[in-house]
């Protein structure tokens, strides 16, 4: 596994100077991960996590993947937040772009519920399941999260109708909490098959638990590889290894060093379409991660090439409140070479017998030094290639960098209380018991 760092883009807003001279909070930053003596301790479980699974673990996760794909030729993967994007991002940075589409695949389709609350989603997906041979998988720790729990509301009925509820039992699995909560309960009422989210490890680390890593094995990715390339960075981002030689450090100083210096928003790019929903991914690790106490950078992304014809004339001359995170793959798991053509009415014969990546990795290349022109700083991350044990990496590296930076700002990266105020709203205004009094001030307000 190859992923590298490089900040010499950089220097359009800050020395490389001004970046290094956060070495040692750096450092003491990363070590209070390892410690457990920084705030939010009890959520520090995904720090060692991907060398504490073992074999046996990964494997108990894989008969259970196989046989709901011996079952099912499509299944649901209900969960929100950090519940579904993990899955989702690893599963569209490395599958075929058309995998859905293919009447010969191996793979179950894999479709995602229970994040979003669209009435237009919910019926279209009951009305595609119909004629379906399907299952599901349900991840709640609590079984009580308003988005998912409607969702498996509706496909648990779904299931139970169409192929009988002893069927059911077999085609449902549960990831959730070890001993609480609705779903847990439920679980152990039906005898569904169950998987724990690990009591310290929250929402946007879960990926590398069987959150992300069940949903993967179903779709057929290669879960060992995954969690493979997350151990090597979990090595190579210890404790014990120094900045001069830890990337994650290295990308968190240069973070906070461009938040001291103004800098308001951080956009992560790729030139790789497939990346776009690790972009999401990313988003809420940072977003929730950080955003708080008045503090912290904001987090977007673009996907490029296509967003330099949308973004790409804010990026290059809006204000200048922002820097650029960009994702490059070295290698393309396919390719294909561009044909001369005798009229060359499109004038593109210039590029005749060159393959598309080329084309790719110039236009990435040339947009990096018009950014670079314009005032944007950029930071650059390469990957060797864009299969599970780089993505596996790169997932553990980010994460790493998240709790650094978090610690740098000053503020708990593990802990979310923002989110619970659109919920009290929304309890409130559906008339939920016991939110009698905040019902009445809130349809006043409306």
């Amino acid at each position: 596994m190859k992923i590298k760092l490089n900040l010499e883009n950089i220097q359009t807003g800050i020395q490389l100077s001004e970046v290094n001279a956060l070495k040692e909070q750096m450092e003491k930053n990363n070590l209070l991960l390892h410690s457990g003596e920084g705030r939010g301790s009890d959520f520090l479980g995904w720090v060692n996590l991907p060398s504490s699974l073992t074999a046996n673990d990964l494997k108990e996760i894989q008969d259970s993947a196989d046989d709901l794909r011996s079952r099912c030729d499509v299944v649901v993967v209900i969960g929100i937040g950090g519940s579904y994007l993990g899955a989702k991002a690893v599963l569209d940075a490395l599958n075929d772009s058309f995998e859905m589409y293919k009447k010969d695949s191996k793979n179950p389709i894999i479709i995602f519920a229970g994040h979003n609350i669209s009435g237009n989603y919910a019926a279209e997906l009951q009305r595609f399941l119909g004629d379906k041979n399907f299952g599901t998988i349900i991840i709640s720790k609590s079984g009580t999260t308003t988005e998912p729990a409607i969702a498996f509301r509706y496909v648990k009925e779904m299931i139970e109708d169409k192929f009988g509820k002893e069927e059911a039992v077999k085609r449902i699995i549960a990831v959730t909490d070890a001993k609480r909560g609705a779903l847990r309960d439920l679980a152990t009422e039906k005898g569904y098959k169950t998987f724990v989210i690990p009591d310290d490890v929250g929402g946007r680390f879960s990926v590398l638990t069987p959150v992300g890593l069940l949903p993967l094995a179903v779709a057929g990715v290669d879960i060992n590889s995954l969690v493979d390339g997350a151990k090597d960075m979990e090595a190579l981002t210890g404790a014990d290894v120094p900045y001069e030689k830890n990337i994650s450090a290295q990308y968190a100083a240069a973070r906070v060093s461009l938040y001291n210096k103004g800098k308001k928003v951080e956009l992560l790019a790729s030139f790789e379409p497939k990346l776009q929903y690790f972009n999401e991914w990313w988003k809420q690790l940072f977003g929730e991660s950080e955003g708080k106490e008045g503090k912290g950078l904001f987090p977007t992304s673009v996907v490029l090439s296509t967003d330099l014809h949308s973004m790409g004339q804010y990026i290059q001359e809006g204000e200048r409140i922002l820097f650029e995170t960009m994702l490059h793959v070295n290698k393309p798991e396919s390719d294909f070479k561009i044909k001369e053509d005798k009229a060359n009415l499109d004038k593109l014969n210039f590029i005749a017998g060159k393959y598309v990546s080329e084309v790719n990795e110039m236009a990435e290349a040339g947009t990096i030094l018009a950014h670079v022109d314009g005032g944007v700083p950029n930071i650059k991350i390469t990957l060797d290639r864009l299969d599970a044990k780089h993505v596996g990496g790169l997932i553990y590296f980010f994460e790493k960098a998240c709790g650094i930076s978090g610690y740098s700002i000053g503020v708990n990266p593990f802990d979310q209380p923002g989110v619970e105020a659109y919920k009290k709203n929304m309890f409130a205004l559906l008339g939920k018991p016991g939110y009698e009094e905040e019902t009445l001030k809130l349809k006043a307000r409306l």
